[in-house]
């Protein structure tokens, strides 16, 4: 560096703002014109007021967010905090689905100050914190709220120590609410009585109206689906019970938090309504979130019984209900049981919901979003035209974001189905499968959900196995209760010859998600059987499988089976209805072809039900 870059160099300690505008994509999507004419108003008459009025600098600007620095912390907070309470006044009255709603993250450290921007680490948290608020919410770091507590008339809710993407170290995060005015104590019920929640301090800054004379403002939605896990209700009578209530629930918050594409209230939020009997759409309101877990434990004698449901808040409609036994002599493993069997079933029932919602919205109100989930209506794509419908969502929906990770994994997977179902030509596909799996890793390399779909499609690409089952290993690293995670790495470990390891995973896939879909790893489960050559067990399991996701896959693996056993006349049958479903019955590639003995065990059976000479 030369002496005129050392003079422009230097280093200070600064408050970091860091804000954008939720749903940005969306809104621009829905009114791109309209959109950036309410921002540049914003701007002018609210937000550029407010910091110039706190002694903020501006460093710089993107389409949808802001980069400000201030001398001090107390600056900073009242700042976002006047900001925020600013827009909430500002857009009171505007639709849910049209309001421009802010998040900001505020962090305090040193920084690099080169041509009058800023960089450094302190910058970077700033903006993870900022991703990490809710719309309408502040997000700030431990530093931030040791300097403020008690010199701004503002509550900091602890969020736990965060993994923020990109830093190095777990930071603790603290929500910013504002205390309540005139506080009033809890009115008392009576024994069985249902008590509305009393009016509490919000748990962010944004409100949508208000329920009540004294109930706090409603909360708007975020960009994605959002739940709320409810203390539950000790059932025993034994208060000595309590402590495995509540560590259960945050086990289960905690378990939840690993969906990425899930929005999870912190325990200090839920835990307010801790001994109240409540109204579930209220704590929607109040919380801003769409769905909330309840449940309760029983304890009798040596056994423990834990229910939960899941309720839609708006309509309070519920969605999925079950039990869980367990004995006081393995609290902790029943804990963590519950955890991870309560997380893995919510994904796919949360998903199924969402996927409803978008598939009953308005064509011209469709986000990259609704299209992404609209490509998984007909998930497993059990025919040639379904699989090109999807392919097609997909394909719309990253024209809206090019990066948008779920897409591009669930792209690349389609791609790939095209060649294990036999349904294109293999090179073409191949070719756009590997280009997808690249991008989406390149944007979603922390994403449980694109590191399998990645995983799979290579494996089915016939890339490196070793590879698709360290991407699809992490993924299960960075949720455990992911149960598709479960069911790919044991597909992918039964086409590597790893028998005991893939019964294993697929086992613990179908725990964690009995039905639907996900049952197909008693596909491969079958594939399992079959490949060591026991093909009663596997025929079975491969009708099962059949009767619940009729892949063309399973059509030939039964076919191939039934052919080994003597039952031609069913294998001939099968191989007769892929060719009217306009699949290959003998495919040109499959997973299987790079190992020579269960290639030649697949395809020999396949030419004993097509007739072909050996």
């Amino acid at each position: 560096m030369d002496t005129g870059d050392r003079n422009r160099t230097e280093r200070r300690l600064a408050a970091i703002l860091a804000a954008d505008v939720a749903g940005y994509s969306r809104l621009i999507g829905a009114d791109e014109e309209g959109t950036l004419d309410r921002l540049r108003a914003i701007r002018a008459e609210l937000i550029d007021p407010k910091i110039a009025e706190h002694r903020g600098r501006i460093v710089k600007t993107t389409g949808d967010g802001l980069l400000v620095e201030f001398a001090s912390v107390v600056d900073a907070l009242r700042c976002a905090a006047d900001w925020q309470q600013a827009m909430a006044e500002r857009t009171a009255c505007v639709p849910p689905a049209q309001r421009i709603e802010f998040r900001i993250g505020i962090n305090v450290g040193d920084v690099v100050v080169e041509d009058g921007d800023i960089f450094g680490d302190g910058v970077n948290v700033a903006a993870r914190l900022e991703a990490l608020a809710e719309p309408g919410g502040i997000c700030v770091s431990a530093r931030v709220q040791e300097d403020a507590a008690g010199r701004l008339d503002l509550v900091f809710e602890d969020m736990g120590e965060q993994a923020l993407k990109n830093i190095a170290r777990p930071v603790r995060v603290y929500r910013v609410v504002a205390k309540s005015p005139h506080p009033n104590p809890p009115p008392q019920a009576g024994e069985g009585e249902q008590r509305s929640v009393p009016a509490r301090d919000p748990p962010s800054l944004a409100g949508e109206g208000r329920v009540g004379a004294n109930a706090p403002p409603a909360l708007a939605l975020p960009d994605k689906p959002s739940i709320a896990v409810l203390p539950f209700q000790n059932m025993s009578g034994d208060p000595e019970q309590e402590y495995f209530v509540d560590g259960m629930v945050e086990e289960i918050i905690t378990a939840l938090s690993r969906i990425r594409w899930l929005f999870v209230i912190a325990r200090n939020s839920t835990f307010t309504y801790k001994g109240q009997a409540v109204d579930v759409k209220q704590v929607g309101r109040e919380l801003g979130v769409r769905y909330v877990l309840e449940g309760s434990v029983r304890k009798g004698g040596n056994r423990v019984r834990v229910t939960a449901q899941l309720i839609d808040a708006a309509s309070g409609t519920h969605l999925w209900a079950d039990r869980f036994d367990g004995t006081v002599d393995e609290v902790f493993e029943l804990q963590d049981e519950v955890a991870i069997r309560v997380a893995g079933v919510i994904e796919p029932t949360l998903q199924a919901d969402e996927v409803r919602r978008s598939s009953e919205r308005a064509p011209q109100d469709q986000t990259a979003y609704d299209l992404y989930l609209r490509a998984l209506v007909n998930f497993p794509w059990t025919s040639k035209e379904r699989l090109s419908e999807a392919r097609d969502l997909f394909d719309r929906s990253l024209a809206r974001d090019p990066r948008y990770g779920p897409a591009l994994g669930w792209a690349a997977v389609c791609h790939a189905r095209f060649i294990y179902d036999g349904w294109a030509e293999p090179a073409v596909s191949r070719r756009m499968a590997l280009a997808l799996v690249e991008r989406a890793l390149a944007v979603g390399n922390e994403d449980p959900g694109v590191l399998t779909n990645a995983a799979h499609a290579l494996s089915i690409c016939g890339e490196d196995p070793n590879a698709a089952i360290a991407l699809v290993d992490r993924g299960l690293a960075l949720n455990p209760s992911y149960a598709r995670g479960w069911y790919v790495s044991g597909t992918l470990r039964s086409r590597a010859g790893r028998y005991d390891e893939a019964v294993e995973h697929l086992e613990r896939s179908l725990r964690l998600s009995p039905r639907g879909y996900l049952a197909a790893p008693r596909l491969i489960l079958g594939g399992v059987h079959f490949f060591n050559r026991r093909f009663e067990q596997a025929a079975e399991l491969l009708a099962s499988s059949l009767r619940e996701v009729p892949l063309a896959m399973c059509y030939r693996l039964l076919a191939s089976c039934y052919a080994h056993m003597g039952r031609i006349d069913e294998a001939r049958a099968l191989a007769d209805h892929l060719r009217t479903i306009g699949a290959e019955v003998v495919p040109s590639t499959s997973p299987y072809h790079r190992n020579p003995a269960q290639k030649e065990l697949f395809l020999s059976g396949l030419r004993l039900a097509t007739g072909e000479p050996e």
